[in-house]
């Protein structure tokens, strides 16, 4: 498989994470493109760390929804 070929699969997946991600917690298509692209997930897809890019569409929104909350949970302890 060419590397131009990953790509285009890792797009597609990008943007099924990020309908789910829209879909099961009810925010904006902008938002959830932001959630994902701001996570750690993310990244780890990119890079294929743990064969990620093997899970399911809606178990990489919920790792990404997950990892979201926290950072938010985070953010709002340290104000």
């Amino acid at each position: 498989m060419t590397e131009e070929s990953k790509q285009v699969i890792r797009s597609t997946q990008s943007a099924r994470i990020i309908l789910c991600i829209s879909e099961l917690y009810g925010v904006s298509l902008s938002e959830a493109t932001d959630i994902y692209y701001n996570s750690e997930t993310s990244n780890m897809i990119e890079e294929g760390v743990a064969d990620l890019h093997c899970r399911s569409d809606k178990y990489l929104a919920e790792e990404v929804w997950i990892e979201y909350q926290e950072q938010m949970s985070t953010s709002k302890k340290s104000i």
